[in-house]
C-alpha cells in the first residue's frame, strides 16, 4: 500500500505541473523515476491487451498493462487537477510573480537532476541537448494562433497537448495556448460540459498518447542518453516561459499580460478581447525590493522542492 501511496503522490506532482502553462507533468515523471515505466505501461494497451480484456482474463490484463500503477498515477493526477485548480487560480490572480518564481526555481533545478542521469556526455549528446533547448525556446516565443472549433483541429489539439503533457519540458497547457484553444477547451468546454468540444479533444488525446508512447519508448530504449539530453534541453528552454517578470506586446505596441487561462489582460487585470500578441517582453524588476527578495526565496523553495523529490525517490529505490 505504501508503494501505491507514493505513486499517487508522484501523480499529484504530475497533475499539479500540468495545470500550469509552462510546466510539464513529464518533467515530474522523469524526476521521480517513473517516466520510462509510465511510457511502457501506456504503450501496452494494444491488441494483446484487448484480447485479454475481452477474454475476461482480468488478472493477466492488469499485469500486462501495469494497470494498478497507471490507476495510482492517473488517480493522483486527477486529484491534483481537481483540488489544486482553484488554489492556483487564486495564487495567479493575487501573487503571480511569486508563483512564477517558485516554478522557475523548480524547473531550473530539474535541468540539473534530469541532466545528471545521462551516463556519457559525448558530442552527440551535447548536440541533442542544444537542439532540445533551441526547439523549446522557439516554441516559447511563438505567437498564439486564433481559436478554432473545427473537429479535425480539436482532434489535433487533443493529440498534441496530451503528448506534450507527458514530454518533459513541454507543457500541454502552454501548447494549447499556442494553438489558440486553451480558453475554448480547458475553460469554456469544461465549465459548460460541452461534449461537442470535449469528445473530439478526448479522442485525439487518447489516440495521440497511444501512438506517441510507442515512438517515445522505442527511442528511449535505443538512444537513452540522447533522449534524456534532448528532454533536458526542452526543460532548459522552457524556462523562458516561466520567467516571473514578463509582458506581452500587441501589434499596436500596447503592453499586455497573459493569465493562466491564456486570456490577455491589461495592467488593471481586465480581460482584453480579440488581442493578438506581436512579441513577448521579458523584463527585469525596476528595483531590488521586498517583492524581489521574496521571489528569490520562492525560487529557492522550488529548487529545494525538486531536491526533496529527488532524494525521496532515491531513498525509495
Amino acid at each position: 500500500m505504501m508503494n501505491y501511496f507514493i505513486l499517487i503522490l508522484k501523480g499529484v506532482a504530475m497533475g499539479a505541473a500540468n495545470v500550469i502553462p509552462g510546466v510539464s507533468g513529464g518533467t515530474m515523471a522523469l524526476i521521480t523515476g517513473i517516466f520510462e515505466r509510465l511510457i511502457d505501461a501506456i504503450k501496452s494497451f494494444n491488441i494483446q491487451a484487448i484480447k485479454l480484456l475481452f477474454s475476461f482474463k482480468l488478472k493477466e490484463f492488469a499485469k500486462y498493462t501495469d494497470l494498478y500503477f497507471l490507476l495510482a498515477v492517473f488517480g493522483g493526477i486527477a486529484v491534483a487537477i481537481i483540488t489544486l485548480a482553484k488554489l492556483f487560480d487564486y495564487l495567479f490572480t493575487n501573487y503571480p510573480v511569486y508563483i512564477w518564481a517558485y516554478f522557475f526555481g523548480l524547473v531550473l533545478a530539474s535541468v540539473y537532476f534530469v541532466g545528471k542521469t545521462v551516463k556519457s556526455w559525448n558530442k552527440g549528446v551535447v548536440i541533442t541537448f542544444i537542439i532540445g533547448t533551441t526547439i523549446a525556446v522557439i516554441i516559447s516565443v511563438m505567437n498564439p494562433a486564433t481559436e478554432n472549433s473545427g473537429t479535425l483541429y480539436l482532434l489535433l489539439c487533443g493529440a498534441v497537448a496530451m503528448c506534450s503533457m507527458i514530454l518533459p519540458g513541454l507543457s500541454g497547457s502552454f501548447v494549447l495556448i499556442l494553438m489558440g484553444n486553451y480558453q475554448l477547451v480547458m475553460i469554456d468546454a469544461v465549465n459548460d460540459r460541452n461534449l461537442a468540444i470535449l469528445i473530439p479533444v478526448g479522442i485525439g488525446a487518447v489516440l495521440g498518447l497511444l501512438a506517441f508512447s510507442h515512438i517515445l519508448s522505442w527511442v528511449f530504449k535505443r538512444f537513452r542518453d540522447q533522449t534524456i539530453s534532448l528532454l533536458t534541453g526542452f526543460i532548459l528552454g522552457s524556462l523562458s516561459v516561466l520567467w516571473p517578470w514578463k509582458n506581452s506586446i500587441d501589434f499596436n505596441n500596447n503592453i499586455i499580460n497573459i493569465n493562466k487561462f491564456g486570456a490577455y489582460i491589461d495592467t488593471a487585470g481586465e480581460v482584453l478581447e480579440n488581442v493578438k500578441v506581436s512579441t513577448y517582453n521579458h523584463v527585469l524588476p525596476a528595483s531590488f525590493n521586498s517583492v524581489v527578495l521574496l521571489s528569490i526565496l520562492f525560487a529557492i523553495a522550488g529548487i529545494i522542492s525538486i531536491w526533496a523529490i529527488e532524494k525521496a525517490s532515491e531513498t525509495k529505490s
